[in-house]
């Protein structure tokens, strides 16, 4: 091998490796490779993620933490702990798949919680309308903003629709 060639592979293969998990899994989030489903606790989430931007309280126990990672990223973590105090689950929730769930009449907190904090609140007076968006990576790995559109009057979504993120 030439040496040029060994000199960049023992350069760069320290941050291949930090960026997989024990089983060689690509790391989408740092902190995401400490926690396990069903065994980690809400102190390890924190531990691993930091304070959460909002924390979500059921009345049966079970809590939901939101990380979103903006303003200008494209990702927004959701952490589920169950009423045992462990980590039921967690995702990544701004996907297209997630923004399908977004329905006309659907109230503003549903939205709030299924999406987590939008990057920015808008409100068009003279329309009656807020527009709430995030920014979010689509299939062909670009990015893009999902706005929803609701009416202030309300508080009911009206609509959605995704706009181009240039510059990027």
């Amino acid at each position: 091998m030439k040496r040029w060639l060994r000199t960049i592979l023992m350069v760069i293969a320290p941050f291949l490796i930090a960026a997989c998990d024990q089983n060689g899994k690509f790391i989408q989030e740092a902190g995401l490779e400490k926690l396990n489903r069903g065994v980690s606790s809400e102190a390890d989430v924190r531990n691993a993620m930091g304070q959460p931007d909002t924390v979500w309280e059921k009345e049966n126990g079970e809590r939901t933490l939101e990380y979103p990672k903006g303003p200008a990223g494209a990702r927004t973590w959701i952490f589920y702990i169950g009423k045992d105090g462990k980590l039921s689950d967690y995702k990544q929730v701004l996907t297209e798949e997630n923004f399908a769930r977004i329905k006309v009449g659907m109230p503003k907190e549903e939205v709030r919680q299924m999406l987590g904090k939008p990057r920015t609140v808008v409100q068009f007076t003279r329309k009656n309308e807020e527009v709430w968006d995030w920014r979010y990576i689509q299939s062909d790995a670009s990015q893009a903003f999902f706005n929803v559109h609701m009416d202030i009057t309300t508080g009911l979504v009206t609509g959605t629709s995704v706009s181009q993120v240039y510059g990027h």
